[in-house]
């Protein structure tokens, strides 16, 4: 009983390298990773391209609710 639980940690250790030399050879998951990547880089893309034109508008409406505040 004791030996295993002394080989615990091992057996552990073997299960997630080969969960990962699985997953690296899958070439279906590697598929969907790579969806995913480029997801992600479109969506920082189109954030940086919109983001001068969003903070200008709303620095303009900023100025005209603080304008408008300022009368009161």
């Amino acid at each position: 009983m004791l030996q295993k639980v002394r080989n615990l940690p091992l057996l552990a250790c073997m299960a997630i390298v080969g969960f990962v030399h699985d997953f690296k050879r899958d070439e279906r998951a590697l598929s969907g990773v790579v969806v995913a990547a480029l997801l992600v880089l479109i969506g920082v893309l189109a954030v940086a391209a919109f983001w001068g034109p969003f903070t200008a508008f709303i620095a303009t409406i900023w100025a005209k609710i603080t304008a408008e505040s300022a009368g009161f």
